[in-house]
């Protein structure tokens, strides 16, 4: 059964990549898919918290205590899982830094950002976030780096984290 389910999903993820086909749904996806770095969040809110007034760095700062959380958790069931990402050449750095791919750490980020959006506001923030987040995990699909079970078991950790996140707020 489990492994019946683990070649449909890596049947599945195959059927959706454009890591190897040159234009513009390529393009895309290397840019959707680096969006939800830790790295380009980082500088992001830094520079809101510098710039921003006192809300916005209350914000900036659940936001990170988020990100750190959620990475931690992936890293740590990564390491327990072990799944070999896809073969693949593109994200090397990916795949030199992190080998493991379940669950993905980039889906769980963004859905964890989706749902501190909701709780902190604005409201726009928080649409803006919901539109992108899925668009982020499917790339990291159609890129080649993660299988769909691992972007849905990211966005299940990242809904998690989010919501016991919002206990504290």
């Amino acid at each position: 059964m489990i492994r019946t389910l683990l070649e449909t999903d890596a049947r599945l993820s195959a059927q959706m990549r454009v890591a190897e086909k040159p234009g513009p749904l390529r393009r895309a996806a290397i840019f959707l898919a680096h969006s939800g770095d830790s790295w380009f969040w980082g500088i992001g809110l830094v520079i809101v918290w510098w710039f921003g007034n006192a809300e916005w760095q209350r914000r900036v700062i659940w936001l990170f205590i988020g990100i750190a959380v959620t990475a931690v958790i992936a890293q740590t069931l990564k390491w327990l899982f072990r799944r070999q990402r896809p073969p693949g050449e593109w994200g090397m750095i990916y795949r030199s830094a992190d080998p493991h791919s379940f669950p993905s750490g980039h889906a769980a980020r963004m859905v964890m950002l989706v749902v501190l959006g909701f709780a902190l506001g604005p409201p726009w923030f928080a649409l803006l976030l919901l539109v992108w987040a899925p668009l982020v995990a499917l790339a990291r699909v159609a890129m080649g780096v993660h299988y769909l079970s691992d972007i849905v078991a990211g966005a299940l950790l990242g809904l998690v984290v989010g919501l016991a996140l919002t206990l504290f707020l």
